[in-house]
């Protein structure tokens, strides 16, 4: 009899925790509803790899992102379809163990030039560049979810509809046009370039200062730049610039211009562009760095990447470029000759 009085006691222990937690009595906003399971993705890794193959994710960590998705309407406007949180397993850790395997090392050895397609079992596609998921001051943003729960207001209470399949979840996207669901195949790739880096030459530049840099759009020419366009405002960043070889390189600000607002219009911003369009800066000397659109143009961090007017630095000017959002500051791209817009 004691067993069961002791069985009933934890219950309704059990059930006033629960109530608690969904009344907002705890300190904690994102978990105060039902958290549910989504289908068991299966992954594979191909592409420039040396081992490609199906990604075991028994043996990876849980990890958990909020966000806020919002989708492109009919008019390109925006709606919003709910708040959530999601666990699952983050990008970085599914390819963490992958040994990377270059088509292109031979004329370029760093790998901030790598992207990844994501690949559903519908045929949707995606991108991600390198950068986004192993450069980021904040990592394990990008998730391909397993379980899901809703971010419920504590007044109005609307419950938003649940996904009924696993997904890619990109917590740092504006709009969550990649976020597709059930992806099966991911797919390292390196922007292809014929441009061989002064490095791999094993040559000293004589000349480092590009004065203008040439916008290339789906292979053509459209337009050089040499000036900030008019009325762009600038944006200071204090930093610490820290080189993932070199290390520490100073305590410094940099000041310029939010590239989004430089490219803006030279792009359109649709369901395609954000899924799957690709933004490369390259310098003088062949250094070069792949970014994706929704990089550049769908942040919801306000992490933005500079351009950054140095026409008196003859050395690296006239322009250079910062990423905010990088730990590294690999991608800091100097002498820029070109940005390439690929849609």
């Amino acid at each position: 009899m004691k067993k069961i009085y002791l069985i009933i006691l934890l219950t309704l222990c059990v059930q006033i925790l629960n109530a608690q937690n969904k009344t907002d009595r705890t300190n904690d906003f994102y978990d105060n509803d039902t958290t549910f399971n989504l289908n068991a993705p299966t992954i594979e890794v191909t592409g420039e790899v040396a081992n490609p193959g199906k990604v075991d994710l028994s043996k990876l960590p849980l990890r958990s992102e909020i966000v806020k998705e919002a989708y492109l309407g009919a008019k390109d406007d925006s709606v919003f379809k709910g708040a959530y949180r999601y666990d699952g397993y983050s990008l970085y850790d599914i390819l963490n163990n992958i040994i990377l395997k270059k088509k292109n090392a031979a004329e370029y050895r760093p790998i901030i030039d790598l992207y990844v397609e994501i690949e559903n079992a519908k045929g949707e596609k995606v991108v991600l560049s390198w950068g986004e998921i192993y450069y980021p001051v904040n990592r394990h943003k990008i998730l391909i979810a397993t379980k899901v729960a809703r971010i419920v207001p504590s007044k109005t209470k609307d419950l938003w509809p649940l996904p009924t399949e696993n997904k890619l979840v990109i917590a740092t996207d504006l709009l969550s046009e990649r976020n597709i669901s059930n992806p099966t195949k991911i797919t390292v790739k390196s922007y292809a370039c014929s441009i061989v880096s002064v490095k791999e030459m094993n040559i000293e530049m004589k000349d480092k200062y590009s004065k203008e840099i040439n916008i290339v759009k789906n292979e053509t020419s459209v337009d050089k730049i040499s000036k900030y366009p008019t009325g762009s405002p600038e944006n200071n960043y204090p930093t610490i610039f820290y080189g993932r070889g070199m290390g520490i390189h100073g305590i410094t600000d940099f000041k310029g211009v939010s590239l989004k607002n430089v490219l803006a219009k030279y792009v359109k911003l649709n369901k395609a562009t954000i899924q799957n369009g690709l933004i490369v800066v390259v310098g003088k000397d062949g250094y070069r760095c792949v970014f994706t659109f929704s990089e550049i143009f769908n942040r919801n961090d306000f992490a933005d990447v500079l351009l950054i007017d140095r026409s008196d630095d003859k050395a690296n000017g006239a322009f250079t470029l910062f990423a905010a959002p990088d730990y590294f500051s690999d991608r800091a791209i100097k002498m820029i000759s070109e940005i390439r817009i690929i849609e």
